[in-house]
């Protein structure tokens, strides 16, 4: 619910990779020809329902640069309520952080702070509080929104979205007679999970991780950062730092009462982690060693090294070499976790203010949307017909799928969507879920990239395209073709990703108080 069940994503390169545009990296000092596909040269629309995080957006800002083509990206923001797209707003935030404001490595644990910790170091508690008051002040004053992040736009917001923006970043300020206590929170929610099983909840949470995850691409999570994140909701930890501060950005469902606030406590997930978006897979190999079981590196630490190279790719626009001593081997070693500390809300006093421009990445604009704009895609609402270029869905958002949703897709057009393979679900509910989706595209018209029938893998990501020859032979599937059968099969598979998202409003709040 508050991040991502699946791996960041270029979306650039897979819609390059999808319809084989020749657009070469830049390293290669060659004029690039249009090869099989013309480069696209006007606007892409990227529409991204239920991201729950910037995941997608980061990285491919961080990786336009390796191209010679870098059309102009509209990408448009689509998640279930005003606290996620708050959250959404911090965590770019924080990934385009001008320079001067602290280094490379400072911004990583920064972020995954923020990004996976229900506690965090005080240092990074601070930075949320005075970040809120630079993001109330855009929210509201539209030439400040101009000054310091003219790459986002929130016209697409209704008042009642932008009042839930303001009440959020409000909430996370320091609140002396209000405590967010969330550790309370997260050990409801875990009793409520596991009944009578919670006094042998580490049998429990191993079985999750070693006979359901570590069989789904989840390989790369240790059982030490695992176990101590199910039990207590921290899931990036070094030696070096102490949590204690809780993190805000967790509470949904915000609601003023006088002073204080009402909200549904911590309604996000307690199963699969906040792993996946960034510390399943990394450029370097040597970081996937393992010895009888043991990862010589922690998913904690793959996240840690391609947080390293976004940001680094942000900042310079240069390739990233890792240095290889700034990533420990924790992985089968046993860290002394501390105990949690308690926490005090009035230290915040004489905070510093995070208010310089945020880096610039030319023609991109990021659009958030008002969650009731999934009902009106759901329907087909000729507003958005033919508009989107690529188009990611989250697997909760499937429900609000139909026929008349890829309408807003052009004739050549990306579609990605999720699937359950992240989840800790049985692997019959992940294989049906597959399946429904797989009849779904078909009966809309859409093209497998890969073909699923001649791969016996696992996908965190389905990927379909819509192209004009679809259109005029709707009967021929993909995957009854011999030959296309050959290609996929010598094709290398990209492993994709899972991610979770939200629901319209209606269907969030049932859901909610069904979790709750």
């Amino acid at each position: 619910m508050f991040w991502g069940l699946s791996s960041a994503v270029d979306l650039y390169a897979e819609y390059v990779n999808a319809f084989k545009i020749k657009n070469e990296p830049l390293s290669d000092q060659q004029e690039g020809g249009c090869g099989d596909g013309a480069a696209p040269s006007g606007a892409l629309n990227i529409l991204i329902c239920g991201g729950a995080d910037p995941r997608h957006i980061i990285k491919t800002l961080a990786k336009r640069y390796t191209y010679k083509n870098k059309p102009k990206l509209n990408i448009y923001v689509l998640d279930g309520c005003a606290e996620i797209a708050a959250r959404n707003m911090l965590l770019l935030g924080v990934a385009l952080e001008a320079p001067e404001s602290f280094s490379l490595g400072y911004k990583a644990h920064l972020f995954m702070d923020i990004y996976g910790n229900s506690l965090m170091r005080p240092s990074s508690h601070h930075y949320m509080a005075a970040k809120a008051r630079t993001l109330l002040k855009m929210v509201t004053d539209e030439e400040e929104l101009r000054r310091l992040a003219p790459m986002l736009s929130l016209d697409g917001l209704k008042y009642k979205e932008r009042d839930g923006l303001e009440m959020a970043f409000s909430f996370w300020q320091p609140q002396p007679w209000h405590q967010y206590n969330i550790a309370t929170y997260w050990e409801q929610r875990s009793r409520a999970l596991l009944g009578t099983r919670y006094d042998h909840r580490n049998g429990a949470f191993d079985w999750d991780l070693s006979m359901t995850l570590k069989e789904r691409e989840g390989q790369q999570i240790c059982s030490q950062e695992y176990r101590y994140w199910r039990e207590c909701g921290v899931a990036f930890v070094f030696p070096e730092y102490e949590q204690c501060k809780p993190n805000k950005t967790f509470a949904a469902g915000l609601v003023r009462n006088g002073r204080t606030y009402l909200h549904r406590g911590y309604v996000g997930d307690i199963q699969t982690g906040p792993f996946c978006g960034f510390g399943l897979r990394s450029a370097e190999e040597r970081m996937h060693n393992s010895v009888h079981g043991d990862n010589d590196y922690r998913a904690t630490d793959v996240t840690e090294r391609n947080l390293l190279e976004l940001f680094h790719e942000l900042q310079t626009h240069t390739v990233y070499e890792h240095d290889s001593t700034r990533s420990r081997r924790y992985g089968s070693v046993q860290l002394l976790m501390t105990p949690l500390l308690t926490h005090n809300e009035c230290d915040a006093e004489g905070q510093v203010s995070y208010d310089r421009p945020w880096i610039q990445v030319p023609d991109v604009t990021v659009h958030y949307l008002s969650p009731m704009e999934m009902v009106q895609l759901q329907q087909g609402a000729a507003r958005w017909t033919n508009t989107f270029d690529i188009a990611f869905v989250a697997y909760n958002y499937f429900s609000f799928l139909s026929k008349e949703f890829f309408q807003c897709l052009r004739a050549e057009a990306l579609f990605l969507l999720e699937t359950k393979l992240m989840t800790v679900e049985r692997r019959d509910n992940v294989q049906s879920y597959e399946a429904k989706a797989k009849d779904l595209m078909k009966e809309a018209g859409l093209k497998g990239v890969i073909n699923y029938q001649a791969i016996n893998a696992q996908h965190m990501l389905l990927k379909y395209k819509k192209t004009e020859a679809a259109d005029t032979h709707e009967d021929k599937d993909e995957d009854d073709d011999p030959k296309a059968e050959a290609e996929a099969d010598s094709d290398a598979v990209s492993k994709s990703e899972t991610g979770q998202t939200y629901q319209p409003e209606e269907v969030l709040e049932s859901n909610m108080t069904e979790l709750v």
